[in-house]
């Protein structure tokens, strides 16, 4: 008998399984592909503010950003590398976001250094630009590393069943409470209300002549350089499902893109690929997280409907799955918003704290309901 289940050992699940391992819980991980095998493992992991003038998001990513700064200094050091983050505009509209960010963000904004404004392609030297300290983190160390005192299991889950007050987990192990970490893969519990859209990413590491100091955010990430490593990520194609599509995803054209995004902001020389990482990165439709437990819809439906169509529902009038929890949606921030939320959640499960209703699932049931 486990104290909590996680499936899915990505980013989020990993952070789920350390804040809870801290706390001195019994924890087991699922992945039917190994520790960052997925999405987490193909991310660059670069860990930065969202850029936006304003926002739910942009907010819940300020606070996400700082804290997960501290965090992986605290606890992980060893796997971070902090550095200058460049961020440049893709066109005016941009430019517009970036010049807003800057006037009212408290967070320092530092003056470019000119040798970094020299090793940039001539068409983005003059674009609007951010400078400030940033980082990137090892994706697949940190996972390993966040999930060392968990049990981890190379199976996937296909039975979740709930018996006398436990959870099931393929008809052999036991677990009080379950965390779903699936991130955009095939679902474990199935609830039509909660959208999880798919964005498949693609990596890069290549050796190059160009050293690279900072972390430069165009078209693309360039990360830092490594002994004349560079990591170039990630593209983003919403039409390929590894799981749907009957086709092979074309490493080739993948890599092509990438160095042609690349280019256009600087011009790395002798470039040589020598590593590919790909995977299913998830996203909610409306941008934000997902993180909490998931309505029983049947059982809520057939009960509480009149509550459901006022204008604004109260969540705790709907039924729950008892003692399951979901944290997922993260899109391109799972590096930035992973260690937050597992915060957030473990003290929800352990202590009744109560999670915010922007990020929680049970907003998806309110609007799917509606609808109805």
């Amino acid at each position: 008998m486990y104290d909590v289940a996680i499936i899915g050992a990505g980013i989020n699940g990993c952070s789920v399984s350390y804040e809870l391992t801290q706390k001195n819980k019994n924890v087991v991980i699922f992945d039917m592909g190994g520790i960052a095998s997925g999405g987490s493992g193909a991310a660059g992991a670069f860990i930065a503010p969202k850029f936006s003038k304003s926002g739910e998001l942009k907010d819940l990513l300020h606070d996400a950003f700082v804290y997960s700064m501290e965090f992986y200094e605290k606890n992980f050091g060893h796997l971070l590398t902090k550095v200058p983050l460049l961020h440049i505009a893709h066109d005016e509209k941009d430019s517009a976001i970036l010049r807003h960010y800057k006037q009212n963000t408290p967070l320092e904004m530092k003056t470019q250094p000119q040798e970094l404004l020299e090793s940039l392609e001539p068409q983005v030297k003059d674009k609007e630009s951010i400078y400030m300290d940033a980082g990137v983190v090892n994706a697949k160390g940190m996972c390993e590393a966040m999930s060392r005192d968990a049990k981890f299991v190379k199976e996937k889950v296909t039975s979740l069943v709930y018996d006398e007050g436990v959870w099931i987990i393929n008809d052999t192990y036991t677990a009080k409470d379950v965390v779903l970490a699936t991130g955009a893969y095939e679902a474990v519990i199935k609830e039509p209300y909660i959208q999880i859209r798919g964005v498949w990413g693609h990596r890069i590491d290549v050796k190059t002549t160009t050293p690279n100091p900072y972390s430069i955010h165009q078209f693309l990430s360039i990360s830092p350089s490594k002994d004349g490593v560079l990591a170039l990520g990630a593209t983003h194609n919403v039409h390929y499902h590894p799981q749907k599509n009957k086709e092979k995803y074309n490493l080739e054209e993948g890599r092509a893109e990438l160095l042609e995004k690349a280019s256009r902001t600087m011009n790395l020389e002798n470039v040589e690929v020598i590593n590919d990482y790909t995977g299913l990165r998830s996203g909610s439709f409306d941008y934000m997280p997902l993180l909490g437990s998931l309505v029983l819809s049947k059982e809520t439906l057939a009960t509480s409907m009149r509550k459901i169509r006022v204008k604004k529902p109260d969540f705790e009038e709907f039924l729950y799955y008892p003692n399951l929890y979901m944290i997922n949606g993260n899109g391109g921030y799972g590096f930035v918003l992973a260690p937050y939320l597992a915060k957030i959640l473990t003290k929800h499960i352990l202590s009744g704290e109560k999670i915010s209703e922007r990020i929680s699932p049970a907003r998806f049931f309110a609007r799917w309901a509606k609808k109805l």
